[in-house]
C-alpha cells in the first residue's frame, strides 16, 4: 500500500474521531442547535456555539459514527441539502453577532439520493460556496477525516484550511477516479497516488495551509496530542484574522481561491 492509500484508508477508519470529539477536546460551554428552519434536522451535520479561550466561536461540521446504528444516523456523513442549510444557518448567525466560525469536514461526499437531488442538493452547496465567501467573520476550516468533493468543498470556503496528518481531500473517491478514468477500480493506490490527495501534496500545491500532526500510536488513542496543537492555533490564527479589516479579509479569502482557477488558464 503506498502513502496516499495509507492516508485514504487511515481517514475512512470507522475508529477516527469525529467532530463532536474534536468540539468536545477544543472548546467549552458547547451548546448544539438543530434544523434549517425549512424541512427537517439533518444529523450527519452538528453545530452550535461554544467558546474558546473564553470567546464565542460558532462550531460546524459533519458527523460520522463509530457503530453501524450511530452512522445510519447520520447518513455516513453524508449531508443532505438541509444539513448545508442549517450549516449556513448558523453561519450567517454567526456573522449577525460577530462570532469567528470553525468548520470541521469528515465526509465522502454530499448524499446523492433521490430526495436531496429535488430538495435542492445543488443549489445547498452552491449557495454555501456564495455566503461563505463574503461571511464578513474569519472562517477556519479543518479536515479530521476524509474530504470529498462539493460536499466538502461546501464547509470549507475559509480564510485558513488546515488537515490533520492523515486527511484526505479530492474531487472524488480513488475508487471512482480509477472506474472513470481506466474502467479498472483496482487501480485504485495508483489512482489515489496520482490524485496529490495527501496533506503533504496538498500543503506543496497550497490547498491548505497547514498540517496538523497525529500521535504515532494512532488518532484514535491519543485525540488529545492533536487537538491541544489545534486548539493552540486556533487562538492564535483568530487573533490575527480577528483584527483585521473586513475588506482586506474578504479580499484575501476572495484571492485564495481565485488562484486556483488561475492555475488552470
Amino acid at each position: 500500500m503506498n502513502r496516499a492509500m495509507k492516508s485514504v484508508t487511515m481517514s475512512r477508519m470507522i475508529s477516527r474521531p469525529t467532530t463532536l470529539e474534536f468540539i468536545d477536546e477544543i472548546f467549552d460551554d458547547f451548546i448544539e442547535f438543530h434544523g434549517d428552519r425549512l424541512f427537517k434536522d439533518d444529523k450527519s451535520i452538528v453545530g452550535g456555539i461554544a467558546t474558546l479561550d473564553g470567546k464565542p466561536v460558532t462550531v460546524v461540521g459533519v458527523q460520522k459514527g463509530h457503530t453501524i446504528e450511530d452512522n445510519l444516523a447520520r447518513n455516513f456523513g453524508s449531508p443532505h441539502p438541509e444539513g448545508y442549510r442549517k450549516a449556513l444557518r448558523l453561519m450567517k448567525q454567526a456573522e449577525k453577532f460577530n462570532r469567528p466560525v470553525i468548520t470541521f469536514v469528515n465526509t465522502s461526499g454530499a448524499y446523492c439520493g433521490i430526495g436531496a437531488e429535488e430538495r435542492g442538493q445543488g443549489e445547498a452547496i452552491a449557495r454555501n460556496l456564495i455566503e461563505m465567501a463574503d461571511l464578513k467573520v474569519p472562517i477556519i476550516c479543518i479536515f479530521i477525516g476524509e474530504g470529498g468533493s462539493g460536499g466538502a468543498l461546501a464547509l470549507a470556503v475559509a480564510d485558513e484550511v488546515w488537515m490533520l496528518e492523515n486527511g484526505m481531500y479530492a474531487v472524488l473517491s480513488p475508487e471512482g477516479f480509477a472506474s472513470i478514468l481506466w474502467r479498472n477500480p483496482s487501480r485504485v493506490e495508483e489512482a489515489a497516488e496520482l490524485m496529490k490527495i495527501t496533506a503533504q501534496d496538498l500543503i506543496q500545491n497550497k490547498v491548505i495551509d497547514k498540517i496538523i500532526p497525529e500521535p504515532e500510536d494512532g488518532l484514535h488513542n491519543n485525540l488529545k496530542y492533536s487537538t491541544d496543537i489545534i486548539k493552540t492555533e486556533l487562538i492564535n490564527k483568530l487573533e490575527v484574522l480577528s483584527n483585521k479589516n473586513i475588506e482586506d479579509l474578504l479580499s484575501e479569502r476572495y484571492n485564495r481561491f481565485r488562484q486556483f482557477g488561475e492555475y488552470s488558464e
